[in-house]
């Protein structure tokens, strides 16, 4: 799974998986669910994120990753 923040359109996009996305779905507004040909989820776009989240934390709880990468 990859987190990405793009300042300069203020969006964050979690990417869930490796497969490609084939349908595009918007849950609310400016929030997009991405599935692939089988109907999984691979990821999740949401435009406007600084007003609609607090960016300023990120707090990651007993998940169990064997590699962390932080990228600035």
């Amino acid at each position: 799974m990859r987190i990405a923040y793009y300042p300069e359109t203020d969006s964050l996009y979690f990417d869930l998986s490796a497969k490609e996305s084939v349908e595009s779905k918007e849950i609310s507004p400016g929030v997009v669910l991405d599935y692939d040909s089988e109907g999984n989820l691979t990821g999740i776009d949401i435009d406007n994120a600084s007003k609609k989240l607090d960016l300023q934390e990120l707090i990651v709880n007993k998940i169990p990753v064997t590699k962390h990468t932080i990228a600035a």
